[in-house]
């Protein structure tokens, strides 16, 4: 089970997901909170990552002087569990719910409607 994690530590997690390197340095992170416009200061980015490698989302290897950082939990893994989560805190669990009210609200682009609809018809064939 993926646990949650803060809205902080989880705009870490996706700069260190878009890495296209296998391992992410702290550097990395920092310029990447700053280009988001999330910029903190470097003890606040070492506590947040140390919490996200106890809660098994990091894993953090010391190199020299520097701390290597690789995700352990995927961003689909992620996407995932967050999306199951949600799907039962909020619509007991009901898929049609939550796509009626997309629809309904009027929360989907006519492009948004279309392809779902094509995702539909193609997963009825299947």
């Amino acid at each position: 089970m993926v646990r949650q994690i803060s809205d902080a530590e989880l705009e870490i997690m996706k700069i260190i997901w878009g890495n296209p390197e296998a391992v992410t340095l702290f550097p990395y992170i920092m310029e990447g909170l700053a280009d988001r416009g999330k910029a903190c200061q470097k003890n606040t980015l070492i506590v947040l990552l140390s919490r996200l490698v106890d809660k098994g989302f990091l894993s953090a290897k010391k190199v020299g002087r520097r701390n290597e950082y690789t995700a352990l939990v995927s961003e689909a893994e992620y996407q995932t569990t967050q999306t199951k989560h949600f799907l039962n805190k909020i619509y007991e669990g009901n898929v049609k719910g939550l796509v009626s009210y997309l629809i309904s609200g009027d929360l989907l682009t006519d492009e948004e409607y279309e392809e779902l609809r094509q995702m539909l018809e193609k997963g009825k064939e299947k």
